[in-house]
Formats: C-alpha cells, sequence, structure tokens
C-alpha cells in the first residue's frame, strides 16, 4: 500500500504536465515573447511571458538546451528529438526611410544657418527598424553644422510604438543646389520650346555648368539648335531666335530705295532669324547675294550690294 502511494505521488508531475511541440518558425509582432510563441500545445501555460521578442527585423533561435530548459520551467512535457531540435522566432519590421530622417534634420539646420535649398546626404548608414504600422517619432540631438563646408553631425533618436527608444549616431553634408531648367521630353533640333516642355529643378552646384538655363523664359521662344534629351539641361549657347526663313525655302527678295521698289523670287541657302544676314540664290539670274530677313520668307536686298557668287 506504501509502494502505490509514493508511485502516484512521483506519477502526480508527470500527469500535470501537458504534451507540448516546438514550433520551429514563428512570426511575433508583440514586444512580449510568450510560451506559446515557442510550444505549441501549451495549453493555459500559452500566454505567460518569457522574455523580450527580438527586435523588430531581427531573430531570435532558440536552442534545444534552450527549450528544454523553457519547457522545465514552465512545465510542459517536452524532450528533444536530437541536439539540432531549434525554435526560430522572427518579428517583421520596416525600415526608417532616408527621407524620414532627412525630413526630421532639416528644421534643425535650418536654424542653425543651412542654406534652405541645400541637398542632404547622409554618410551610410544602417538603416533603423521599427514595427511596420507603429507611429514614428524622429530627434536629433547633439546636433553640430558647420556652415561653411556645410558638414553636420547628430545622434538621432528613434520613438515608436513597441520598441524601446534607439539612439544612432549619424552624419553627413549639406550640399549647395542652384537653378536649372531641364526638358520634359526629348527635344528635336529646330523645336522652339513651349511651356509644357520645361520643368525647373536644383541642380547641386558642383554638377552645374556655366551657361546652363535657370528659368523659363529664358529658353520659351527660343530655337534649339541641337537636341535635347529628356530630363536634361538646356546650355543657352544651343539656343538662339527662331528661323523666320529656312534653309532652301523660297523667299521673297525685295530692293527698296528712294523712288524705287523691286521683288524677285530667291531660294534661300541657309536658315535665319530676324535680322540675320542669309545668302539667297536669285531663281532668274542664279546669282547669290546676301541679303536680311525681314519676315517670314521675305528676305531685303541692300542698295548696291555685291553678289556673292555669280552664275
Amino acid at each position: 500500500m506504501r509502494a502505490l502511494s509514493l508511485l502516484l505521488l512521483l506519477a502526480a508531475p508527470a500527469a500535470a504536465q501537458d504534451l507540448a511541440s516546438i514550433r520551429p518558425l514563428s512570426t511575433v509582432e508583440e514586444p512580449t515573447l510568450r510560451l506559446g510563441d515557442i510550444f505549441d500545445g501549451a495549453g493555459p501555460r500559452a500566454g505567460q511571458p518569457v522574455g523580450a521578442s527580438p527586435a523588430p527585423g531581427r531573430r531570435l533561435v532558440l536552442e534545444a538546451s534552450q527549450l528544454v530548459a523553457l519547457a522545465r520551467a514552465h512545465g510542459l512535457a517536452w524532450r528533444p528529438l536530437s541536439a539540432h531540435d531549434r525554435a526560430v522566432i522572427e518579428r517583421p519590421g520596416r525600415p526608417v526611410t532616408t527621407e524620414e530622417i532627412v525630413n526630421a534634420l532639416r528644421p534643425d539646420l535650418l536654424r542653425l544657418g543651412m542654406d534652405a535649398e541645400a541637398e542632404l546626404d547622409l554618410a551610410p548608414l544602417v538603416p533603423p527598424m521599427i514595427p511596420p504600422g507603429a507611429a514614428l517619432r524622429l530627434a536629433a540631438e547633439g546636433l553640430a553644422f558647420d556652415p561653411a563646408t556645410g558638414r553636420f553631425g547628430a545622434t538621432l533618436t528613434i520613438l515608436a510604438e513597441g520598441m524601446p527608444i534607439q539612439r544612432q549616431r549619424l552624419s553627413g553634408r549639406a550640399a549647395p543646389t542652384l537653378p536649372a531648367i531641364v526638358a520634359t521630353r526629348r527635344l528635336a533640333a529646330g523645336e522652339i520650346p513651349r511651356p509644357g516642355d520645361l520643368r525647373p529643378i536644383r541642380l547641386r552646384a558642383e554638377r552645374f555648368r556655366p551657361g546652363l538655363a535657370e528659368r523659363p523664359e529664358q529658353v520659351i521662344g527660343q530655337q534649339l539648335h541641337r537636341a535635347v534629351a529628356a530630363d536634361a539641361p538646356i546650355p543657352l549657347a544651343d539656343l538662339g531666335p527662331p528661323a523666320l526663313v529656312e534653309k532652301n525655302a523660297l523667299v521673297t527678295m525685295l530692293l527698296e530705295s528712294p523712288g524705287l521698289s523691286l521683288s524677285a523670287q530667291g531660294r534661300a541657302l541657309e536658315a535665319g532669324p530676324r535680322g540675320g544676314l542669309v545668302p539667297v540664290m536669285n531663281l532668274a539670274s542664279r546669282a547669290v547675294i546676301e541679303a536680311e530677313v525681314i519676315g517670314p520668307g521675305r528676305v531685303r536686298i541692300a542698295p548696291g550690294a555685291t553678289p556673292l557668287r555669280r552664275p
């Protein structure tokens, strides 16, 4: 009778235990890791906290020895099948973007004298991770800025729901920029750009070449001497007044002097804008003479002008 009572006492703890199995891979979203995140069949103990979850975007690996200790501590009937048994717990996360960091730094850098049009470059850094969908607040501590070089440094404080406060050291440079005009599409040589063909941008000062168009009014109504690729800046040297006479076009040649006005048909041998001088061939005499463009398809020959080439 006494032996039977002793056997029942020894069997009581095992009967109180629940049969469980490990979860080889599980995903958690809360900052607290619970027994049910590691073991299936934990029963009413599944909600018991066992520690902190991995940081957002990270994973935690529990080896067989750690799993045995957890099972014993919480009264679960579990034994590893081999020394290679393990549980992997992952926590989803999203990286804090460079744009979010720059937007957090800009107001403080402006107060320290940074140019409002400067472009911020961050030194390479491992982006901090936060829980997906969590409200985020960033703050810069100990911000230092050198207006002469544009260099800055600060400690970034990351506050988000469901995770402890993070701090990360960062540095970078505020690069000055200059205004420029680029084409919204490919513009062919001879085209006259319209407002919809242009858009303003800011170019870094070190990439800005002297002689680039900076304002739309410098380009609109002018004629391109060379093609411009889409999203490319437009050199002022490639612009000029629009041609009123095209090359090889038929033109009316006028010769005016006091009491005399003559006209003849000719062919322009070059294109020219208003006021430009172009060589024109008289279709009747085949002589080539220089004439001034005075309007669309009209040129004027100065009295006494000498032919450039005779037939």
